[in-house]
């Protein structure tokens, strides 16, 4: 029987990366999204047409609204009838220094980056009752600069709770982190931008979505590993030399 992932997130960047190459090595895919609607059908036509062998399936849910949270899982097991890993990819990045935070940026950092993990952690929990959750934090979570204040703490929220989920939902249940550092420019930059960034961390250059995979593939193959945090970043999180 074929496993089946949950990708919140999924039709863009990351997400569609992590889509096709779980398509790939076999996997159903249940791709979430938001409001990319258009990207998201294009993606499961993408899919169907390279991967017949596999189902995939779309499912909309805005993250900021619990009750389309709650919904999400559930709707997911009566498509596929089983769940087998989870990766909560989706995320939004705002910046404003904790002195300029207005309360509504910080409620929807907080509420799509950590407060949707939790509730699709849960309901995976008792739902799928076995299986694997990735969460996708940032390397930022090791710093305390605050020029994205409310996403920073939305992420080390996130970790924290990689590492409660991890010991209370064991042995059937592992729960794993990846942080990217310089993978891909913000959609109204280029490469360039990102080169620039990349001169800061100790490799020096962008990662992109290879150190990313790799370390998806490596959760994946290592049934031993839970409640770690693999960095995919450069070195970033070593700070500077």
């Amino acid at each position: 029987m074929k496993k089946t992932a949950l990708i919140t997130g999924a039709s863009k960047r990351i997400g569609k990366t992590l889509a096709n190459h779980l398509a790939s090595k076999g996997w159903n895919i249940a791709l979430h999204y938001n409001s990319s609607g258009k990207q998201a059908e294009e993606l499961e036509s993408e899919l169907s047409k390279q991967f017949a062998q596999n189902k995939f399936a779309i499912f909309q849910a805005n993250l900021m609204d619990e009750k389309e949270v709650q919904r999400l899982i559930p709707d997911v097991m009566k498509k596929f009838q089983s769940l087998d890993l989870l990766i909560n990819n989706a995320s939004v990045f705002d910046p404003s220094y904790l002195k300029d935070t207005a309360l509504e940026l910080l409620q929807k950092q907080m509420t799509v980056n950590f407060q949707a993990p939790f509730l699709l952690s849960r309901d995976f929990a008792n739902y799928a009752k076995q299986g694997l959750i990735i969460n996708f934090v940032d390397t930022r979570i090791t710093t305390n600069k605050s020029n994205f204040a409310a996403y920073s703490i939305s992420k080390k929220a996130l970790w924290e709770l990689t590492k409660m989920a991890a010991l209370e939902l064991a042995p059937k249940i592992r729960v794993n982190a990846i942080a990217p550092g310089v993978t891909l420019p913000p959609e109204d930059q280029d490469e360039d931008y990102l080169w620039e960034l990349a001169k800061e961390i100790p490799m020096q250059k962008p990662g992109g979505l290879e150190p990313i995979i790799r370390s998806l593939d490596f959760i994946l193959e290592n049934d031993h590993l839970t409640g770690q945090l693999l960095f995919a970043d450069g070195g970033e999180n070593l700070g500077k030399n």
